[in-house]
């Protein structure tokens, strides 16, 4: 997403070397959506992959419209899922798609009917598989009824552990695959921001309410155990914050973006860093579930609860 909006200057060709590079490291999951940009990222990616298709696992979600205005709007109609899914293959200059996600869930259309057409697109071998994002536990269970869900993208990381209560044991009942995105705070939890200021004028955090204010303030004590911990076992706070997600289950695959080679190296090397059992607990401690202040978007009005 970054590469292509919300997060300041935009950088191409740093963006594809970027993507050319995790795939040199052996990262395999690509993910984008047709509302990065929008539709720019798309592009990105499959300039990115185009002599490469089959060393990525390609996914991308419709559904989280932006109107010709600037209004960001939900669709989740089977015209719609249809019309998308034609124009991501087009944009993204493949015959299929791996993972197709509904960013956001339409609650003017009932999901069955979302998903019934979803799965249409599975038999025409336009997608191999389904996902659902920032979807409550009701919705997961009935979209699952219609054809197979395999995986659920939600935020999830230090500060935002919401999915533990409901979440994460539905889709794990139900063997649905758990991609937490924004495993980093937002890049917050990598100890770099500790200001508005430092952020460009177009970056959307600005107006997050975590990144503001008393949040501000009380989020950064939550990052300053972080580094603690981080320091005291000599990895960077971005990448224990990461090692933490991964802990949490081999049937969870976080996606930390980033639009720079050198941060995606430094969260690739996340992998190899083991937590002991008194870290974990050290970090849960540190950070419980609520521990963040101010809601993770502006706008909660699209989010599946």
């Amino acid at each position: 997403m970054g590469m292509s909006a919300f997060y300041g200057a935009i950088d191409e060709d740093e963006g594809i070397a970027t993507i050319q590079r995790a795939l040199e490291l052996g990262v395999t999951l690509i993910d984008t959506a047709d509302m990065y940009g929008p539709h720019t990222n798309e592009r990105l990616v499959g300039r990115a992959i185009a002599d490469r298709r089959d060393q990525v696992v390609l996914a991308t979600k419709f559904g989280n419209a932006i109107e010709p205005d600037g209004r960001r709007s939900v669709k989740g109609s089977p015209e719609y899922v249809r019309s998308a899914c034609d124009a991501s293959l087009q944009r993204l200059g493949v015959d299929y798609i791996d993972l197709y996600y509904q960013h956001r869930v339409d609650k003017n259309t009932p999901i069955e009917e979302t998903v019934g057409a979803m799965a249409e697109l599975v038999q025409a071998g336009k997608v191999r598989y389904l996902g659902l994002s920032e979807a409550s536990p009701e919705t997961i269970r009935r979209a699952h009824a219609v054809h197979p869900i395999s995986a659920l993208q939600t935020e999830y990381s230090l500060w935002t552990r919401d999915p533990e209560a409901e979440i994460l044991p539905t889709v794990r009942e139900l063997g649905v695959g758990f991609v937490p995105y924004s495993p980093l705070g937002r890049g917050f939890l990598t100890g770099t921001i500790s200001s508005p200021e430092q952020l460009a004028e177009n970056d959307f955090r600005r107006s997050n309410p975590r990144f503001a204010g008393d949040a501000l303030d009380h989020n950064l004590a939550l990052v300053e155990r972080v580094r603690e911990i981080a320091d005291e076992k000599g990895v960077k706070p971005g990448q224990l914050a990461l090692a933490w997600v991964l802990a949490q289950g081999d049937d969870i695959v976080p996606i930390p973006g980033t639009k720079r080679r050198t941060y995606l190296e430094e969260n690739v090397a996340a992998v190899q860093i083991k937590l002991s059992d008194d870290e974990l607990a050290r970090l849960d401690a540190a950070l419980p579930a609520g521990a963040a202040a101010g809601e993770r978007y502006l706008d909660m009005s699209t989010i599946d609860r």
